[in-house]
This record gives structure tokens, sequence and C-alpha cells, in this order.
């Protein structure tokens, strides 16, 4: 006579793969993807095409797809493109090959002579992400050492350190500019 198969308790096997399962759900971290912080600029109601932007107040960056960058048509490192972008938009000696300056009332200050200049980024569909951001980071980078120098001549401090209405004062001065064109073949040097 064969003997029946005792059955196994199973009734506290759900209950502990429950607390298993929530144990895991609490203690495990979910990597977040972030990307570049950018505020986009305000939608602008009435496209104004009657005034157009003269090359010369346009500061072309491209990266091709061997990653290398091109500033104006030229090779250039990228830790040259900082001083580069203060140059032009800056103008100090009105030169006619860099931006055109024109005159604005800014508040708290009074009227200044305000760049026309207009950085263009532009990168091939090889570019890698690493050399695009290095890229970006070194146009950030001039217009915030541009924030930071006025501050600091106008209040004594820097930028970061300002009130709301001397930042917004200084971004009238110095707003950052940068256009990014969409991504295509921009070709090898």
């Amino acid at each position: 006579m064969a003997r029946p198969i005792q059955e196994i308790n199973a009734g506290s096997m759900a209950d502990i793969a429950f607390l298993l399962l929530i144990f895991f759900l609490v203690t495990t971290t979910m990597d977040v993807d972030s990307g570049i912080t950018r505020k986009l600029p305000p939608i602008q109601e009435k496209q104004q095409n009657d005034e157009k932007i003269k090359e010369r107040n346009v500061y072309v960056v491209s990266i091709n797809y061997h990653n290398q960058v091109a500033v104006e048509g030229e090779l250039m490192p990228v830790y040259k493109i900082c001083d580069g972008v203060k140059e032009f938009i800056k103008n100090p000696n009105n030169d006619p090959n860099l931006s055109e300056k024109k005159e604005k009332d800014i508040p708290l200050i009074g009227k200044m002579m305000v760049s026309k200049g207009v950085v263009s980024l532009q990168n091939d569909n090889g570019t890698s992400y690493s050399k695009y951001i290095e890229v970006q980071n070194e146009l950030v980078r001039a217009f915030n050492e541009l924030r930071d120098e006025f501050a600091m001549k106008q209040w004594g401090k820097k930028y970061k350190d300002l009130s709301k209405e001397q930042q917004d004062a200084v971004k009238k001065i110095y707003p950052m500019t940068i256009s990014e064109a969409e991504p295509r073949n921009v070709g090898g040097k």
C-alpha cells in the first residue's frame, strides 16, 4: 500500500515573497537620466523678419564627425572657445569683424552698449555626445564669465551673489545668445 504524499504548507510562502518584494522596492535606487539644463526663450508673438542677423554678428562654432572643433572655419582647441566668445561679444575695440553693438537702457544701470552677437553651435550627425557637451560647457562658461566680470566691476560681487534685479540687469547686458542648429553633416577638416 502506497503512502499518501504529504502536502507542503505553502500558506506563509506568499507572505515571504510579498515581504521580499517590498524590501527590494524600498531599498533599490533608480538612476534618473539628466539632460542639459536650458531655459528656452519665450515664444515671440509676432515674428519679426525685418531685422536679419548680419554675418558679422554670428560667431559660428562647428563640430565635425571627427570631433574637431572649428570656429569661423578655423580649427581651434576647445579650451580657446571661451576666450574667443568673450572677445566676440565684448568687442572692446569696435572691430568691424566682431559683433555690432546697440544702445539699450538697462534698469539699475542706465544706457549701455549691448552686443548684437549670437553664437551659433553646429554639430555633425556623427559628433560624439561628450564633445558636444564639452563645447556647450565652454560656451556657457564664456557668458558666465562675462556676467561675473561685469558684476564685479559694477557691484563688487559675483553674479550669483547679486539680487534678482541686479541679475536681471546683467542678463540684459549679456544674454545667453547661443543658437543651436539641427545636427547635419558638417564634414571633416
